[in-house]
């Protein structure tokens, strides 16, 4: 893969790269760098990424202001830390050189470096068509949600000290896992305790055989060896739960960056029309949308109906999660918007009250089973209210009648 800018190297005292990393050096230069010259290096070289192979040398806060000016670099420039020291920054990505750690890391690389790709890609984008939404300046943290797979003595307490960081979806078996994998977009994977090594061994192949999870970062918390799968992002994490999370995040941020650049790319391909953070339309081209699906009925005489998906929900991750997880869902035809109060409004083309009602059923059944609220016990249960087209609607009469049958329904 050719990139822009070296590979930095940083150690303490001497040389590593060619000793840590000889087969990057046939793809892009690869510099060492000391301790002691890593900030005007970095400046002066640009470099596409950064490997730190050991934090010793980093005295007095090194590695925290090593990330803190890459992570004010654009775009984005991976920084990627052999067995880092707890607490660790938020863009330091985890890397273990046990477990034939080293013959890993071109992959563990190559897919940092298609986020840095897809970076310059929406930069370069934005750059050229101002009108489009901007990317949101927000920790991409807050927009990620893991699944967690176990059902052992651990289980709880992962799930606790990730939810006090990010959204969290259990699941309890490897079926349950496997519905939410095909259900929803996901940032990360955590697989616990309670299974054999069959299991475990049998999940990785299915997940490093599959194009929409070969990606994913995947930390296994009982053990094993990782040099057997083509998972990039895959590492064996034990140790006290925070540990874990705290060694997790920056993979699962660096995942969830990379989903918020193609939820933006894919509202640059619609011209501005979706809102990149929930994949539905923005409330002007719905109200837009639908007004033109209304004078589309009238002249061939089809039908249409609206649904209100009301969430009872006020925090944007609970809300957003859920649009993301309805974008996904619905069909082609049908469109819809997350509006100002919480609720999401979807439009059923050529569906009447009965066909919309089983549509919407459907619907409403997979975000209850896999959307959370932000208070961990308390699933979302989305309340639904239905209406059709008549002759004589607006937009404005429709969706009015569609408010008043939501309040009757409250």
């Amino acid at each position: 893969m050719s990139q822009q800018g070296p590979l930095i190297v940083i150690s303490h005292g001497e040389r590593r790269a060619s000793l840590v990393i000889p087969s990057c050096q046939s793809i892009f230069p690869v510099i060492d760098i000391d301790w002691s010259e890593a900030s005007e290096g970095i400046e002066l070289l640009q470099p596409a990424a950064v490997f730190v192979p050991t934090t010793e040398g980093a005295a007095g806060g090194g590695l925290d202001r090593l990330a803190d000016q890459l992570a004010a670099m654009q775009p984005y420039v991976p920084l990627i830390v052999a067995d880092p020291e707890m607490p660790c920054p938020d863009n330091a990505l985890p890397f273990s050189l046990l477990n034939g750690g080293i013959d890993r890391f071109d992959r563990r690389l190559n897919a940092a470096l298609r986020v840095r790709t897809l970076h310059k890609t929406v930069l370069r984008r934005l750059a050229s068509n101002p009108a489009v939404p901007r990317l949101p300046d927000s920790n991409p943290i807050g927009d990620a949600t893991v699944l967690l797979i176990g059902r052992g003595a651990a289980y709880p307490t992962l799930s606790v000290a990730f939810g006090e960081r990010l959204g969290v979806v259990g699941a309890l078996s490897i079926e349950v896992a496997a519905k939410h994998l095909n259900a929803r977009d996901l940032d990360g994977i955590i697989i616990s305790e309670g299974f054999s090594q069959r299991v475990v061994d049998a999940l990785l192949t299915v997940l490093a055989e599959d194009s929409r999870f070969r990606n994913l970062p995947i930390a296994v918390t009982s053990g094993g060896s990782l040099a057997n799968y083509d998972l990039p992002n895959l590492e064996v994490m034990s140790g006290e739960p925070y540990r874990v999370v705290s060694t997790f995040l920056p993979l699962v941020r660096q995942q969830a960056f990379e989903a918020r650049l193609r939820r933006t790319l894919r509202s640059m391909d619609a011209g501005g029309l979706l809102d990149p953070r929930t994949g539905l339309l923005t409330l002007d081209a719905f109200h837009r949308e639908l007004n033109s699906a209304i004078h589309q009925t009238r002249s061939s005489a089809a039908n249409i109906s609206v649904a209100r998906f009301s969430l009872g929900q006020k925090h944007e991750r609970s809300l957003f999660d859920a649009a993301r997880i309805l974008s996904r869902l619905m069909r082609r035809m049908d469109f819809g918007t997350l509006e100002t109060d919480g609720s999401i409004v979807v439009v059923f083309a050529d569906a009447d009250l009965r066909n919309a009602q089983m549509i919407a059923r459907r619907l409403s059944s997979v975000m209850k089973h896999t959307t959370h609220s932000v208070k961990r016990a308390m699933r979302i249960d989305p309340q639904v209210a239905l209406t059709a087209s008549r002759s004589d609607d607006s937009v404005a009469s429709l969706l009015s009648r569609l408010n008043e049958k939501a309040r009757a329904a409250s």
